[in-house]
């Protein structure tokens, strides 16, 4: 079993929750319902990096061409996409 599959979801929220606060310097975790791209917390470029990170750090992988924004724009929707696919 690889590392990816064997985190439990809280270990994903906190991995998420770090690589959201290193690429930002932003800590998001008290509103995990922050609309990241509204709020500017988060843009283009720093979507490319959080998957890189993820793909770094949990193994995942999501191609750039199947990012879909409105599945990626809150830290609570990000760590329920990330683990929908470990």
């Amino acid at each position: 079993m690889n590392k990816g599959s064997m985190l439990i979801m809280d270990d994903v929220k906190a991995t998420v929750l770090s690589i959201l606060q290193d690429l930002t310097g932003e800590d998001v975790s008290s509103n995990m319902d922050a609309n990241l791209f509204d709020e500017g917390i988060l843009d283009s470029m720093g979507s490319v990096q959080l998957l890189l990170e993820l793909q770094n750090q949990l193994g995942i992988e999501v191609p750039v061409s199947e990012f879909e924004r409105s599945e990626w724009e809150t830290p609570a929707k990000i760590v329920a996409k990330v683990a929908s696919l470990q």
